[in-house]
């Protein structure tokens, strides 16, 4: 045991270098997630004495983690309050007038937005939108889903709180005395890579694939859009109106059709009608949306008998072995004998209809039923329903938007402005959201992406061992007779497409903590002021257009746009190289 404590502490440095190979060949390998392997490579450094128990808990000093945190906080609170849908809503009533302004707006206001906010969830919105506005264009899905992911990372290089990356290395260069970086500290730079980005993206277009996805079908890129129908009452304001005039609290596009005397308008026919009380409207709308309408208490929506007692919103799956697959949803059994309203339907890839009431039931449709506590226990009762659970989708809360905006601006503005970090902000900003239940306390948990927060603090160990290891001292002994007669612009295109590469195989956050020790070593050997190549570390590991697993905003348009791997490497690497090369440009020639 002797001998082995003492070749571990001999070789440290050594082999710290080994474990990192490992953890890179773990990452490539995707056996395991990427916070598993850094949370065993934290381990196995802890184990061996190359991190000691001082390093370790300073780990949790670091700001990133807590401002990554309350930043995701901050943006669910914005999707709650249904303020990013009310932004897709208008997009997509945008597109029916002018379909070509509408991308415009949407890419442009992408970019902007992707700058204050975690871009995931924006993409996630905007997904079903870019459906809509490709069927409205007549072009394939493709051609707008794939730019819309690289529109939200070049956005998120605008600013400091643009990607949980950027607050990585902001946060080591902080633990590292090297000064505070601010809100705009990297926008210049960041700029010349939107627009190297954008330059690229309006040459690339042609080569963008046309072919249509084939998972997608007819869904119009959504998973879970129910179809729904809203029952005007004799007091409706939109009585005697026109459905191109009425608002009924919806977007045009969500809306199917009318139907009127027993007959289901669609298209112009609809869009003329003046509506009677009694008319039904068809629509498609996602759960948050149905159940907001619902809160609303405007219509009677869906079918069946309202419930006598205070009601429940539950939803259900049907059993492959119901009696009454392949007939209409109006004819299903418990409908008849139990006071229950199914307030929409939903189907996995497809979208029912053409109305609720005469969509044909299938294996696995999922019913959104509304009853009380009684007929709740009979539906589970049902053998031929299953997994019926309280429904996971609510209202949103649109009377609080206004707050949540508020608090986002407050936070962006106070940082900008120096008179807190963004950190701090964001984090006061958590609790008067909570506070004023713009978000609820499970949800705003759940909106904390666990698995970025654990790789975060997992990888922050890991360089930090390295560091007291000697590994960093080590890598940089070995670079700095390449790097000290180097050029200013070649140290940095060096550490920017060292990131670049590395990023597109492994998760961005992992990249910039194992390269941010390593970065400020290469700034001390060759003299370089560090910022310049902590810039270009935030940029390099974040502008990944390649691969579908460069950002998570790829792997989301990988899978609905049913893109081929080499869609990405074809359309990606030009701007890789083009974002790349105007990056390392600005950094080289506009920084001190």
């Amino acid at each position: 045991m002797e001998f082995v404590a003492a070749f571990i502490a001999e070789q440290k440095a050594v082999i710290g270098l080994f474990i990192l190979a490992g953890m890179f060949a773990a990452f490539v390998w995707e056996r395991f997630s990427p916070s598993v392997v850094a949370v065993a490579g934290a381990g196995t450094m802890l184990a061996l004495g190359l991190l000691d128990e001082k390093g370790a808990y300073g780990v949790f000093s670091n700001s990133a983690p807590l401002t990554v945190g309350a930043m995701f906080i901050l943006s669910g609170a914005l999707i709650r309050t249904g303020v990013i849908d009310k932004v897709g809503n208008y997009v997509v009533d945008r597109a029916r007038r002018n379909p070509r302004l509408a991308v415009i707006e949407v890419f442009g206001g992408g970019l902007l937005v992707s700058g204050f906010i975690n871009s995931t969830p924006f993409v996630v919105v905007m997904m079903p939108v870019c459906f809509r506005l490709a069927e409205a264009l007549g072009v394939s899905p493709k051609k707008l889903l794939m730019p819309l992911s690289v529109i939200a990372v070049l956005g998120g290089c605008l600013t400091l709180i643009g990607t949980s990356t950027n607050l990585v290395v902001a946060g080591i260069a902080e633990q590292a005395g090297l000064g505070h970086f601010g809100l705009f500290s990297i926008t210049p730079y960041g700029l010349a890579v939107a627009a190297a980005g954008v330059v690229g993206l309006l040459v690339m277009a042609r080569f963008l694939p046309s072919d249509y996805p084939r998972i997608a079908e007819k869904a119009d890129g959504a998973e879970q859009l129910y179809l729904t129908e809203l029952a005007l009452g004799e007091d409706d304001p939109a009585v005697d109106m026109s459905l191109d005039a009425a608002s009924l609290g919806i977007a045009p596009g969500q809306i199917v059709g009318v139907i009127a005397g027993g007959k289901l308008m669609t298209g112009v026919d609809a869009q003329n009608h003046r509506l009677a009380a009694g008319n039904r409207i068809v629509a498609r709308l996602d759960g948050a949306a149905l159940m907001t309408v619902r809160s609303e208490r405007r219509f009677a929506i869906g079918i069946g008998d309202s419930p006598e007692a205070e009601a429940t919103v539950v939803e259900i799956t049907v059993s492959p072995s119901h009696r009454s697959i392949d007939r209409p949803l109006s004819e299903i059994p418990f409908l008849q004998r139990q006071r229950v309203r199914i307030l929409g339907v939903t189907r996995f890839r497809h979208l029912p209809g053409p109305t609720l009431s005469e969509s044909r039931i299938r294996a696995a449709d999922r019913l959104l039923v509304e009853a009380d506590d009684a007929n709740v226990a009979l539906l589970r009762d049902n053998p031929n329903l299953i997994g019926l659970a309280m429904a996971s989708v609510t209202a949103f809360r649109r009377r609080r938007a206004w707050i949540a905006i508020l608090v986002m601006a407050s936070a962006v503005f106070l940082s900008a402005t120096g008179v807190m970090s963004i950190g701090i902000a964001a984090f006061i900003g958590v609790g008067i959201v909570l506070l004023t239940r713009c978000i609820d306390a499970s949800e705003a948990w759940g909106s904390i992406d666990g698995d970025v927060l654990i790789l975060i603090f997992a990888m922050l160990a890991v360089g930090a061992a390295l560091e007291q290891a000697g590994s960093v001292a080590l890598m940089v002994g070995a670079l700095e007779p390449v790097l000290t007669d180097a050029p200013r612009w070649a140290v940095i295109a060096i550490v920017y497409f060292s990131a670049l590469l590395l990023s597109e195989l492994l998760s961005n956050n992992a990249v910039a903590a194992l390269m941010g020790p390593l970065v400020i070593g290469i700034a001390e050997a060759t003299g370089v002021a560090p910022q310049p190549l902590l810039i270009a570390l935030m940029l390099g590991a974040s502008a990944c257009f390649a691969t579908p697993v460069g950002y998570q905003t790829n792997t989301l348009v990988y899978a609905a746009g049913d893109y081929r791997f080499m869609d990405f490497v074809r359309i990606g690497v030009p701007l890789n190289i083009l974002t790349g090369a105007a990056g390392c440009a600005a950094l080289a020639f506009w920084t001190p």
